[in-house]
């Protein structure tokens, strides 16, 4: 236990040491990169399956499978899987009244069938929903969701996925990926900002 704490304050204190001693901001955007490749990169461009907002001190806001939308330590989320995290900033967010927005939806479930509603939340679609200018206009929009490889085809994974659930897939409806928003022009990189994670 104290060994894992131990690597917890250690991946945190590279997180903000190696974003060229740039603490992280209340509102930045944590992106996990995989390891390997998984159902949700084989579709998406890029390694990026995740995103969480950072909340301030050791926490992040995040929506998660089996739990929905939550607050998570910033060091469980760091040593929750494989891969690293790289850093983004929606420099142009009043960033105080998005995080508001996001606590709003704490304890909504997981949209783990990627619709777009607002009974139920997935990680990326979080983000898009709760970040606002200081207008209160929402800095990003939804995009047309892709459940294809990169030879035009729905992977088997997805069709195999909504036929149980006697859906069709709901390729080209409004939403949004950890990936594809990591590539916005809106969201700044922190390209030194990663850090390497381990069990």
């Amino acid at each position: 236990m104290e060994r894992r704490k131990w690597c917890a304050n250690s991946l945190l204190a590279v997180l903000m040491l190696t974003t060229a001693c740039q603490p992280l901001h209340e509102g930045d955007l944590l992106f996990h990169v995989v390891a390997q490749d998984n159902h949700i990169t084989a579709v998406t461009p890029g390694m990026i399956d995740h995103v969480a907002i950072y909340a301030g001190g050791d926490s992040v806001i995040e929506a998660i499978p089996h739990q929905g939308v939550v607050t998570t330590p910033l060091h469980h989320l760091l040593t929750r899987e494989e891969g690293y995290y790289v850093l983004g900033r929606l420099e142009k967010a009043n960033h105080k009244q998005s995080l508001t927005n996001a606590c709003q939806y704490l304890g909504l479930p997981y949209d783990s069938l990627y619709l777009p509603t607002d009974e139920a939340i997935y990680c990326s679609e979080l983000v898009q929903l709760s970040f606002v200018d200081s207008d209160g206009h929402r800095l990003l929009n939804p995009v047309p969701m892709s459940f294809h490889d990169s030879t035009g085809n729905i992977t088997d994974y997805w069709q195999q996925f909504y036929a149980a659930r006697g859906m069709d897939v709901p390729e080209g409806q409004p939403g949004t990926n950890p990936s594809e928003l990591y590539n916005r022009k809106a969201v700044v990189h922190l390209r030194k900002g990663k850090a390497i994670k381990s069990r």
